[in-house]
């Protein structure tokens, strides 16, 4: 019996665009490290996903994915609950602690990168929240917020999606608050040293397949009973309004919502016309998405990825070798280490 190989000394993170392949991969790479024996478990770093009964509009993984390998920061709190990015990374912090000390192979995976970017770097030294100042600020008309932003702090401005009014309030609240644009903080933030026990992958595809994947999800979602689901969460007693800025959700509630009850049924038109309005925001999140993955990218060390789909074994293959002592590859290639 040849030895047994070394662990990894690194966990991995894997972050790219929405519909990008992100969840595919990490499974790829969790069945590969299964196969040698290790005990890979996988962190979800998405925003939503952590909301339960918001499953299919944040394209969850699928419960055989989830009896395969465990999935943590999935179904932690409810949709109407505030869960804000430290919230997240503590959780995160405490996931990958305690699935090393059973000796497992921790896999954070999302595109919440906002998340990531706490979790690799910690958090920018920003002033902290004015409950005053943030309840003006979100009492002022969103068009006006942004007119401001984009007068204040144009980079923010170009990073945060038009409708993304908490990001917006929060941006405004620091500018407000020190007279510096949050810009600012975060480039120092980004020169931080990369975290030494954190292997980061991107994933990048071009722009017209992205849409098509994008396009090709939305239309799933909708297929797989989006609408269902959401008029059963507003039954259930609705969204908080954090959660209520899911992408779907937020263009599909309008139209199931009325004082005291639920529309039955969606007129045809109004439902074609949320629709288009889902997959042309989400679109535009996945561009903003693409900013952060600019910056992510630039990590040293960083393994880039194009096209996780075609690059298939490839892909995994790369990771691997960032990932895995000498001796674990060796063995990969069936050879005894």
């Amino acid at each position: 019996m040849p030895d047994s190989p070394s662990p990894p000394r690194r966990f991995c993170v894997i972050c790219g665009p929405t519909a990008g392949g992100k969840s595919a991969l990490a499974m790829a790479l969790a069945r590969r490290l299964a196969a040698l024996g290790r005990r890979p478990e996988i962190i979800a770093a998405d925003a939503f996903q952590i909301y339960r009964g918001m499953d299919i509009g944040t394209a969850k993984p699928s419960p055989a994915d989830r009896a395969e390998f465990p999935h943590h920061l999935i179904d932690i709190v409810s949709p109407a609950d505030r869960f804000t990015v430290d919230d997240w990374r503590r959780a995160a912090e405490g996931a990958i602690a305690d699935i090393r000390r059973r000796d497992g192979l921790p896999i954070v995976v999302g595109g919440t990168h906002l998340y990531i970017k706490a979790l690799l770097d910690g958090l920018f030294d920003g002033p902290p929240p004015d409950p005053a100042l943030r309840a003006a600020l979100a009492a002022t008309p969103p068009a006006e917020l942004r007119r401001e932003l984009e007068r204040a702090d144009p980079v923010a401005a170009a990073r945060i999606h038009p409708n993304d009014t908490r990001r917006t309030v929060r941006a405004l609240e620091v500018y407000r608050q020190t007279g510096r644009p949050i810009s600012a903080l975060q480039s120092q933030w980004d020169s931080a040293g990369p975290r030494a026990d954190a292997l980061l992958v991107t994933i990048h595809l071009p722009t017209d397949e992205l849409n098509r994947r994008i396009n090709a999800r939305v239309r799933r979602m909708l297929a797989d009973g989006l609408v269902a689901e959401i008029r059963a969460l507003l039954a259930a007693g609705g969204l908080g309004p954090q959660a209520a800025e899911a992408l779907g959700y937020k263009q599909l509630i309008p139209l199931l919502s009325l004082p005291g009850a639920a529309r039955p049924d969606i007129p045809p038109a109004l439902l074609d016309e949320a629709v288009e309005r889902i997959k042309i925001e989400t679109r535009r999140f996945a561009k903003n998405q693409r900013t952060w993955l600019r910056r992510l990218s630039a990590t040293p060390g960083a393994v880039r990825i194009e096209s996780p789909d075609a690059a298939g074994d490839e892909a995994v293959e790369r990771i691997f070798g960032g990932l895995c002592p000498d001796s674990i590859r060796t063995r990969a290639n069936g050879n005894p280490t």
